[in-house]
């Protein structure tokens, strides 16, 4: 039965464990965290309906505080320490890998500052419990929020928009990083973005056909500034970078279509303004504009041959991401499919 479990992909093989969670690890990536991780971990639970098992992990991104012995201090079963600081992605993944390592059915990723409710990890697991979801991410009260300006509450809203229109999902929290996955959506993420995983691994699992939702989740009180977004320039600038890499790597062929056409229709109006022109017996030649149609022409069509290349290249990133998930199934889980 094990074997047959992980032959099957996304939300059916959430249905098949549904009934075979045992173990709940709650991950909680740090950088210097030693001010609030006591505050954060005495918040956290032992005990969630539907699972034996509850433990904790944090992973130490290179902190250069005392964050390490405050965990141990507080019951951390498992600590994950990277060499040096790597950002929140790469720590993301590391807790992933090391959770699945550990033998969780399900994880949970939430903040050390205590940003997110704790006493919500039950509600936000509940789907993936009954076989809904792969994947459940928190969607906070932006609105409510007091300590999000104006402008980040709006740029809030359009990212999360952004992101549902590329990832095909109905996520209305995007950046939140209070969410649940299960033990098979963990195996299937990758990250390639050294900023955040938040809508990395939205878009990603959605264009893989994962089952993602969103449950409403309450916030804490507000404790230090956000270390992700130091300025908000920097962040719409790094979030629209990493949708637009992602929505390349999962659908080239609608990208590269929708942006040679661009040129193209700009070329064909410029060689339609021509002939016409040309028809109505102008004395002027107008070789500039020809010239700038024939280019803008080229170009549009250059840029739909690389779709088709891009689209041939996305069958080859698709086998090597089903050998990626055999070769994690058996490092990760040690060959036994658990």
């Amino acid at each position: 039965m094990g074997q047959f479990v992980f032959s099957v992909s996304g939300l059916l093989a959430s249905f098949v464990m549904a009934q075979s969670f045992k173990k709940l690890i709650i991950q909680i990536p740090c950088y210097n965290e030693e001010g609030t991780l006591g505050l954060t971990l005495s918040e956290l639970p032992r005990q969630v309906p539907g699972v034996e098992v509850v433990e904790w992990l944090i992973i130490d991104d290179g902190s250069r505080d005392l964050t390490v012995e405050v965990a141990k201090s507080c019951g951390v079963n498992y600590v994950v320490q990277l060499p040096h600081n790597q950002g929140l992605a790469r720590g993301f993944m590391a807790g992933l890998e090391a959770c699945v390592r550990a033998g969780a059915d399900i994880i949970v990723n939430t903040d050390a500052d205590n940003q997110y409710c704790a006493a919500d990890i039950p509600k936000l697991v509940e789907p993936i419990l009954r076989g809904e979801a792969d994947i459940v991410v928190g969607a906070r009260p932006i609105s409510e929020i007091q300590h999000f300006s104006p402008i980040k509450k709006l740029l809030q809203k359009l990212g999360s928009w952004v992101v549902r229109s590329a990832s095909g999902t109905q996520i209305p929290d995007a950046p939140s990083g209070f969410r649940a996955i299960s033990r098979e959506a963990a195996l299937q993420l990758n990250v390639f973005n050294e900023y955040t995983y938040t809508l990395e691994t939205i878009i990603q699992a959605g264009q893989r056909g994962m089952s993602i939702v969103g449950v409403p989740i309450r916030t804490n009180g507000y404790l230090r500034p956000s270390r992700l977004v130091k300025s908000i320039p920097t962040y719409v600038r790094r979030s629209l970078f990493t949708i637009l890499r992602i929505f390349m790597t999962y659908r080239p062929m609608r990208f590269f279509i929708f942006l040679g056409g661009v040129p193209f229709g700009m070329g064909m109006l410029l060689g339609i303004r021509w002939l016409v022109f040309f028809a109505a017996g102008s004395d002027r030649t107008r070789i500039p504009s020809l010239i700038l149609a024939a280019i803008l022409l080229l170009i549009g069509v250059q840029l739909w041959l690389f779709a088709f290349i891009a689209d041939l290249l996305a069958v080859n990133r698709k086998i090597l991401e089903e050998t990626q998930l055999r070769q994690r199934r058996a490092d990760w889980t040690g060959g036994t499919g658990r």
